[in-house]
């Protein structure tokens, strides 16, 4: 008939997507700040800083354990101390176990003792991949723990800091850290004791506030962001524009607010040199 001429035909057809080559996941990353593209294996070779414009990738606590402890190794304290719920602030002890599932720690910062160029220190590391590195009362007993153990054997604290400030979810039992922590470092410092600060990026709200910016030396990594309040809440209660690179390292270095900016790659160089420049006094200068 003749409208069978104008049928539509059924042609063979090349699928819209072609098949894709598989990739394993974590195979490639992404800079965040370039866009460059690498291997994860080169980006892990190169201490997760971007080969291209030098970003630094966040480190979990033992990638940092692992490339800045002698040997990688840490003699770990309180292990088995876990966060529980003291408020009954709801979904909170689930997402506790989320938390953990997800980043396979049992909260956001792991302390211990071990060796920097030799020198014994007793560290504390925090890791933003378990509830942003918040500081709960666990965060806050550990670290004061640490700080403790370093006053009575006489050695030296390092900590590598990063967080996005207190766990609202433990209300005033987790502000109080701030003040523990801070009279733990006071008494330490006051006899004697040498602190090394590291914040590494984001290091915010009450951590900066309290343990992070208490050094003896406060350090911090290339572009890490480090402040108090957020850009936007500052902007929109001084109804000023803030500069672009307000709150970074080097910003705050500008600003008197830390003492050296460290690539990663001669931050356990420098962590020896200070070390070493207090080791007949295992204290201060």
């Amino acid at each position: 008939m003749f409208k069978d001429l104008f049928h539509k035909k059924k042609y063979a057809t090349v699928p819209s997507e072609r098949p894709k080559r598989d990739i394993p996941e974590g195979l490639m990353n992404k800079c965040p700040k370039c866009g460059n593209i690498q291997y994860s294996k080169e980006l892990e070779k190169n201490l997760k800083v971007c080969s291209s414009c030098g970003h630094h990738f966040r480190l979990g606590a033992w990638e940092r354990i692992g490339i800045t402890l002698d040997e990688g190794r840490i003699d770990e304290f309180d292990a088995d101390m876990l966060s529980e719920d003291p408020l009954g602030f709801p979904g909170y002890a689930a997402k506790l176990e989320q938390q953990k599932k997800n980043s396979g720690l049992p909260d956001a910062v792991v302390t211990g003792e071990g060796t920097i160029g030799g020198f014994p220190v007793v560290a504390a590391v925090m890791d933003f991949a378990f509830f942003s590195g918040s500081m709960g009362s666990v965060v806050g007993e550990k670290i004061t723990r640490a700080i403790e153990h370093a006053h009575e054997r006489k050695m030296p604290v390092v900590i590598f800091s990063t967080s996005g400030g207190a766990r609202m979810q433990e209300s005033i039992l987790s502000l109080m850290q701030m003040a523990k922590t801070s009279a733990a470092l006071a008494k330490f410092q006051g006899a004697g004791g040498l602190f090394i600060s590291v914040l590494t990026d984001p290091t915010m709200g009450g951590v900066t506030a309290s343990f992070a910016s208490l050094g003896d030396y406060n350090l911090a990594e290339p572009g890490a962001l480090v402040g108090f309040a957020g850009r936007i809440v500052i902007e929109q209660t001084i109804r000023q524009k803030l500069p672009d690179n307000f709150q970074t390292a080097e910003f705050n270095l500008q600003h008197g607010q830390l003492d050296k900016v460290v690539h990663r790659k001669d931050m356990k160089a420098t962590l020896t040199k200070l070390l070493d420049m207090h080791v007949t006094t295992g204290g201060k200068a």
